[in-house]
């Protein structure tokens, strides 16, 4: 050590300098280390809903907006010089020294605001000498650093208010129900005058006590001019606060969730539209009244908008309040649930975008057995084959398996998590077929935003000339995000006129004729909007788009529980069309014409035209239906003279032949689409001269080639019988039956048989008048053999 600093005059240096350093670092980093609550306000600032601290006190994060009444309030009773002193004022402190003298106790502190915020940081509730020292040094360092309105909310803040409520925020909610702001002079001023004794002064308790003191604030106030006469003494009228008001709770969930993602003790300025947020909340408890009647007791919907993917309401179930077993507490905006149908618009959106068939190409709708997997329809028919943008309307399930299939599940399911989403675990054959009729789960917050994200993309293909933004397809937001310029591309994970298509055929879906409300609404705005139920009556889903927003909407019980009538068409529609009358209404999609081609359309497959189809349309399709297959169903049919009777050049002069095309379908698919179009044309019979060649009149709808049949077992141990089924153009043609090359039958119009093979593999042989045969081999497994 320098001699120096042995010295007297050194030691005080040194001395000075450590005083001065510690001065300079006197400060606690940062100031108050004390837990606070989570705070959720609306996208205005307004709060929806806070949760109380992790150390039990109701303490909001700093709020460095205070309400002039408030400041006004707390500079009169505490610190009127607050603004011209320093941190220490010594008049006061000299005045405070005199009164304790006096009293022979203390009664006084002579702290300023600013002295108080250092005891609010130490926690020291020793007001000795030394502390008083202590306080007084920090107080002017504190007020180097930091302006008068920054110590006035740091003491806000901070400050006690009685109990467990912290700070001026979480006092204005639980005493007077309602932010600081909108507090009236005496609210004001009782709040301002709480700190000073909180643990005697508890509203509830020691009213005459606090009335006074309130009071004679009021009257300090008028005296100093701030408000006039009339004011103070209609203040003074106002009722002091009873008991502690709750917490405003109109978006738990969506705190809940916020807390989980990060955001725990902090305040939160989310997207939510407050208004809009609480109508949601209604309707959703308008439905949930009804719908408990029935034993449902969950509910959520999540209202989105489009172009920023914001989320506008998020009611993450319903509230169930003092009945725990109904799980009212679970977010299930964010909580996996059997997706049902809810899928279904996303594969046409997909088979579109790749090129793989038309928005009206006929898809078979007929029964299917794939790998011993046999999809059914709602309502257990089937009408042969159906336009797919007629399919996804009426979500029909057997076209979906089918289109699914000829797609690719592996495809599907990439393209799923490529357009937002995230539940897909596992691996695309654990889901199988399935995954398009509620084999697979979702979430609401997922699917949602999805569909927010197509949307998005056939908006800004429009505004951006035809150009895609590359951030289109991302999860929905509860905190805006700054607005950056667009990253254009010209690739998207669908493309504009797919996703115009798919809205397009999602407008058709039909609505219960027995709801007027429903066709009110329909003709004041046009909404794409699916449904979804789940296995079991589980889930029920509804999912709507317009160009400016998305509501989604789920039903059902959080356990699980299935109930009769839980479907989406009939719980969560309604729900969501009372939400999308709440939203203005808007201009339709413009349609991408840049993505479309005009080309000739077969009328009746929904194909591209071959040179033998007729009637045929022109008509916009995606570009790339360019490369879907052309019509397969119409062919060049000879006719005799009379046009009845097919005939062929074994049979009649090639010159006396008329060739006309005609619409055919395959056996089974005929089979069920005449019986729903009158309009259909079976093939005329060939002539009686006429040798018969290549006729394709016989499909086997029952068992498909190679297939396992899982029969069950009698009581008395004997295998049960299985229906086999085919069909055949002619209805009146008879059908002779042969089981491993034994006859055991014929029919003739409805050519179905009861069968009972024993266990093994077996040969079915099939013949008709004509001497068509078909052959197919099957395996009949017993039931006591058969797969869990």
């Amino acid at each position: 050590m320098p001699e120096f600093f042995k010295t007297k005059k050194g030691i005080v240096t040194l001395l000075g300098i450590v005083l001065g350093i510690w001065f300079l670092f006197c400060l606690p980093s940062p100031l108050f280390k004390n837990k606070t609550c989570t705070v959720l306000e609306d996208s205005n600032g307004n709060l929806l809903t806070a949760r109380i601290a992790d150390d039990g006190q109701w303490r909001f994060p700093e709020n460095h907006k205070l309400p002039a009444k408030f400041i006004a309030s707390i500079i009169q009773f505490e610190d009127r010089a607050f603004f011209s002193h320093h941190g220490f004022n010594p008049v006061a402190f000299t005045r405070a020294i005199i009164q304790n003298i006096k009293s022979k106790k203390i009664i006084s502190g002579g702290s300023t605001l600013t002295m108080q915020v250092i005891r609010l940081i130490r926690n020291k509730k020793n007001r000795s000498v030394p502390e008083k020292i202590i306080e007084i040094i920090m107080a002017l360092r504190l007020e180097l650093t930091h302006s008068k309105s920054e110590i006035l909310a740091l003491y806000a803040s901070n400050a006690p208010f009685g109990g467990n409520v912290v700070g001026i925020d979480a006092a204005s909610w639980r005493y007077f129900g309602r932010e600081p702001e909108k507090l009236s002079w005496a609210e004001s001023a009782t709040l301002a005058v709480l700190p000073n004794a909180p643990s005697l002064i508890y509203p509830g308790k020691n009213q005459e006590r606090l009335f006074r003191k309130r009071n004679r604030l009021l009257d300090q106030l008028c005296a100093a001019g701030i408000i006039n006469k009339e004011t103070c003494e209609l203040s003074k009228q106002e009722p002091l606060p009873g008991k502690p008001h709750a917490i405003p709770q109109l978006a738990p969930h969506l705190l809940q969730r916020a807390a989980k993602e990060g955001f725990n003790g902090q305040r939160i300025r989310s997207t939510i539209n407050g208004h809009l947020q609480e109508r949601v909340n209604d309707i959703i408890e308008n439905h949930h009244r009804i719908l408990r009647s029935n034993e449902i007791h969950n509910a959520c919907a999540l209202v989105l908008d489009v172009n920023t993917g914001n989320v506008l309401a998020y009611v993450g179930n319903t509230s169930n309040q003092g009945k725990t077993e109904y799980e009212g507490d679970v977010d299930i905006v964010n909580a996996p649930r059997s997706t049902g149908s809810i899928l279904k618009p996303f594969l046409f959106a997909s088979m579109l975008n790749d090129g793989e068939l038309l928005p009206g190409t006929l898809i078979p709708d007929i029964p299917t057995q794939i790998a011993g997997y046999v999809p059914q329809n709602y309502n257990m028919t089937f009408d042969g084959a159906v336009p797919a943008k007629r399919a996804l309307a009426r979500s029909l399930n057997i076209p979906a398996v089918r289109m699914l299939q000829n797609y690719g599940i592996e495809k599907f399911n990439h393209s799923l998590k490529k357009i937002g989403m995230t539940t897909l675990t596992f691996s695309p054959d654990h889901y199988g077929l399935s995954v398009i009729l509620g084999g697979a789960e979702g979430k609401i917050w997922d699917i949602g935003g999805m569909y927010a994200s197509m949307a998005r993309t056939l908006n800004h293909y429009t505004k951006y000339n035809g150009k895609y933004d590359t951030d289109d397809f991302h999860s929905p937001r509860y905190i805006s995000k700054e607005a950056t310029d667009p990253d254009l591309s010209n690739t998207t994970p669908l493309n504009a006129a797919s996703i115009y298509y798919t809205f397009e055929a999602m407008v058709e879906v039909s609505r219960p004729d027995e709801d007027a409300s429903w066709k009110q609404y329909t003709s004041a705005t046009k909404v794409a909007w699916k449904t979804g139920t789940s296995f079991g009556y589980r889930d029920g889903w509804s999912v709507g788009v317009t160009p400016q927003y998305v509501v989604a909407v789920w039903v059902g019980n959080a356990d699980g529980e299935g109930r009769p009538g839980l479907v989406g068409v009939q719980t969560a529609a309604p729900i969501m069309f009372d939400i999308f009358s709440l939203l203005k209404p808007g201009k339709w999609f413009t349609p991408p014409y840049d993505e479309m081609e005009k080309v000739p359309v077969c009328k009746q497959s929904g194909c591209r035209a071959t040179d033998i189809c007729e009637p045929v349309s022109t008509m916009f399709i995606p570009k790339t239906g360019l490369r879907s297959e052309p019509c397969k169903y119409h062919r060049l049919v000879h006719l005799d003279a009379t046009g009845k009777y097919r005939v062929n050049s074994n049979c009649e002069d090639v010159e006396k032949m008329q060739h006309k095309s005609w619409f055919v379908l395959p056996p089974a698919m005929e089979l069920y689409y005449k019986s729903k179009n009158s309009s259909y044309a079976q093939l005329p019979p060939f002539r009686e001269d006429c040798e018969i060649t290549g006729a394709n009149a016989m499909e086997i709808i029952y068992p498909k080639q190679f297939s396992k049949i899982y029969v069950p077992v009698e009581l008395d141990g004997t295998v049960g019988s299985t229906v086999f089924k085919v069909a055949h153009r002619s209805a009146t043609t008879t059908v002779y039956w042969h089981l491993d090359n034994e006859y055991i039958g014929s029919t003739q119009g409805n050519h179905q048989l009861g069968l009972r093979p024993e266990e093994g593999v077996h040969l079915l042989t099939l013949v008709d008048e004509s001497g068509e045969t078909l052959v197919q081999k099957f395996e009949i497994v017993s039931g006591k053999n058969s797969p869990n």
